[in-house]
């Protein structure tokens, strides 16, 4: 799978933050504890990342992604019970929003550090990329 490493990387980041805070933070806690563990592992990231929305060409609004990883890895941050199938829609649709290839959503508020790769179907690095 194209970007297993840099998406291996982060997981691991992210299970140390939740190993050492545990549950409930809020997500801003964790949003900045992960940056400091992606520094220390080299990930070239921006946090808060202003992107713009389009819709058939025209912009319709802009939307701040938690964390862009290695200019090609969208990553989402929640801090919820559990997550759930909005969650998971929402990843996809910021993905096909941005033309990205694939995505990281990391929940800190359960009892285990929950994650899931998102990928973007319709990018060219996923060309074949069956979902099921």
């Amino acid at each position: 799978m194209q970007y297993e490493d840099i998406t291996h990387k982060i997981i691991g980041c992210a299970m140390k933050v939740h190993r050492i805070l545990g549950t409930g933070f809020l997500e801003a806690i964790y949003q900045k504890a992960l940056a400091i563990e992606m520094r220390n592992q080299d990930l070239l990231f921006r946090s808060e990342m202003e992107m713009t929305i389009f819709y058939e060409g025209i912009e319709i609004g802009k939307r701040r992604v938690d964390f862009f990883v290695e200019q090609k890895i969208m990553v989402e941050l929640k801090a919820v019970p559990n997550l759930n199938d909005l969650h998971l829609a929402q990843a996809i649709n910021y993905l096909e929003a941005y033309n990205l290839p694939i995505g990281l959503l990391i929940n800190f508020g359960s009892k285990s550090l929950e994650y899931k790769r998102v990928f973007n179907v319709k990018h060219p690095d996923n060309k074949g990329f069956n979902k099921s």
